[in-house]
């Protein structure tokens, strides 16, 4: 099969690449489309490694169609169109995946749109409400509200009945947070996100991208036991955290990682997916959810695609055609 190979000089060519076959307890798909996430520009830079084990190959989501199943796999079978979380493999015309990790595509999404729900999905879920526990009526923060984490991030909190307040360097990234249900929008170029969100009362979660450089201001920015979720690291690895204001609080900071999960056990990948199932999707196959996709193209234009992405210029997700 072909597949997207990194260089060690940073480069992504499309080459020739041994036939995966799935293992027991996996799936082979024929990949369609496959969703393009910053770790995949980390790892193309040699700064954010695969997991042992997981394949070398980039991308952690796909679409397409079952292909082959492997021993000791019930409720799939070849012809099935289907959706993948990955710990890799993706941007490849096939894919070996843990069958604990796919999901069946939603019956009002097209299966190349499909692509762009596994990694957001699983993300938003398991950390909002998963972890910091968001209900209705309840405010939740999202810095990058225009991102593809973003754009899924509010709409699930609005299917919750929860309001959202978003963060975004553009009018036009804060017109789509709007369009999707967002009701307080920071530019974070010109207002501080700590006083508007403040005068709400404070976020009771915060769904973090930026890591240390926002610490201490997302500390300020929480209500009364609230909790801000850490999931990203664009703003540094190291900052201050001023316990004082957080005993004050009876605020949690909680940093958590998707990708290095394991693929069963307590917090492990399927535990995720099968949540994921049995809330979000219902939420997508009603309307409530859609997949919010800013670019698409053909999988020999990755370079692009990574180029896109990295700008910041792009609203909701990127994908990459591979057939179809």
């Amino acid at each position: 099969m072909q597949a997207i190979v990194a260089s060690s000089e940073g480069g992504l060519t499309w080459q020739q690449v041994p036939d995966p076959s799935p293992g027991a307890g996996e799936v082979l798909i024929e990949v369609a489309t496959a969703g393009v996430n910053r770790a995949d520009l980390l790892q193309a830079a040699g700064k954010y490694p695969p997991p042992p084990g997981a394949s070398e190959i980039l991308g952690l989501e796909v679409s397409g169609t079952i292909a082959a199943v492997g021993d000791e796999v019930p409720g799939w079978t070849v012809g099935q169109q289907v959706c993948a979380l990955l710990a890799g493999g993706g941007y490849a015309e096939y894919v070996a995946v843990p069958a604990a990790q796919v999901l069946p595509v939603p019956a009002s999404v097209s299966l190349h749109e499909a692509a762009a729900l596994p990694e957001v999905a699983c993300t938003v879920w398991s950390n909002v409400v998963m972890t910091a526990g968001l209900t209705a009526d309840r405010l939740l923060l999202v810095h990058g509200g225009g991102s593809g984490i973003g754009t899924h991030a509010i709409q699930v909190a609005r299917a919750l009945g929860a309001r959202v307040a978003v963060t975004a360097g553009t009018r036009q990234k804060l017109d789509l947070c709007a369009e999707l249900g967002a009701e307080i929008l920071i530019n974070y170029r010109e207002d501080d996100f700590v006083e508007r969100v403040r005068a709400e009362g404070g976020a009771d979660v915060i769904l973090d991208i930026i890591g240390a450089k926002y610490l201490d201001r997302n500390v300020d920015a929480l209500a009364p036991d609230g909790r801000l979720v850490i999931i990203g690291m664009q703003g540094g690895v190291k900052a201050e955290l001023n316990i004082g204001k957080l005993l004050n609080k009876r605020g949690g900071v909680i940093a958590t990682a998707l990708r290095s999960r394991p693929v069963s056990g307590r917090g492990g990948k399927s535990e995720i997916v099968d949540a994921v199932r049995e809330h979000v999707w219902p939420m997508v196959e009603s309307g409530q959810v859609r997949p919010i996709i800013g670019a698409e193209y053909p999988v020999q234009e990755a370079v692009a695609a990574h180029e896109l992405l990295q700008s910041g210029e792009v609203s909701g997700k990127v994908l990459l055609r591979v057939s179809g």
